[in-house]
């Protein structure tokens, strides 16, 4: 195998993602919505000024809506990774997986292909998501934007590990639509993503010990502090190590000698 063969193949899934999201649309429009409404029904429910303190001892004040605007951005990071994955489950049930899956390529090099595919359009998702919100007071400046993107790689490139690992693991395309459920919502309510941690640890502790080892919550402080321009290091590292970790795992489920799909002939 040359490098033009890596190329090849990488380029041909990368095609085969977009083409799915283009001819997809409700997707797209699924994608944006969702947070929309979450920003401009949630947030105006609960309007208020936070005390969010980003780099102690220093404090700044900003809208309820401001704040909550990264967490959106990694809900639409979420949803994606798992709707991406569920296209595995379907392709498997289909068949066409199996064409991918014996090539002569790595299988670990086709996963992360994959995962690579469908951050990308999860990133185009973010941006128009906050083009749309720039009409709505939320914006950044031209350093934080340029500072999310490598984050955005980072934390969709986790979450995508994540549902590909799930995938691995349920053969089913109705099961897997279930599982999303359960896997999401807590990951996203058990989080920072719609109030700091300091309010969590003074309702309950224990839900505060839960959200900060919560792989999410770190993507969604490595998301809000480059949004703000600065660097998160341990959020960062987290987030990292959960890909890692999450990404690991998925390779080995996906091989048929000895991880999940094997166990299930």
């Amino acid at each position: 195998m040359t490098a033009a063969h890596y190329r090849r193949c990488f380029i041909g899934i990368l095609k085969r993602e977009a083409l799915r999201f283009v001819q997809q649309r409700e997707r797209f429009v699924a994608a944006l919505v969702r947070p929309l409404v979450w920003l401009l029904i949630f947030a105006a429910g609960f309007r208020q000024v936070l005390g969010v303190s980003i780099v102690p001892p220093y404090e700044t004040y900003i809208l309820y809506e401001v704040y909550i605007a990264p967490g959106l951005i990694g809900m639409v990071q979420l949803f994606n990774g798992m709707q991406s994955s569920l296209s595995m489950v379907y392709d498997r049930e289909m068949g066409s997986m199996k064409t991918l899956l014996v090539s002569p390529l790595p299988r670990w090099f086709l996963l992360v292909s994959k995962l690579l595919a469908g951050t990308a359009v999860s990133i185009l998702q973010v941006y128009t998501f906050l083009f749309v919100a720039w009409f709505f007071d939320i914006d950044a400046a031209w350093t934080g934007y340029l500072l999310l993107l490598p984050v955005l790689v980072l934390t969709g490139m986790m979450m995508g590990a994540l549902g590909l690992l799930l995938s691995s693991a349920i053969r089913q395309l109705e099961n897997f639509a279930g599982v999303m459920n359960f896997v999401i919502f807590p990951m996203f309510f058990l989080s920072t993503a719609l109030y700091p941690l300091w309010r969590l640890q003074e309702t309950s502790p224990f839900l505060a010990r839960l959200a900060d080892w919560n792989p999410f919550t770190h993507a969604v402080e490595s998301i809000r502090f480059a949004m703000a321009g600065k660097i998160n290091p341990e959020s960062l590292g987290i987030t990292l190590s959960a890909l890692l970790v999450f990404g690991a795992l998925a390779i080995v489920g996906y091989n048929p000698a000895r991880g999940t799909m094997a166990r299930k002939g």
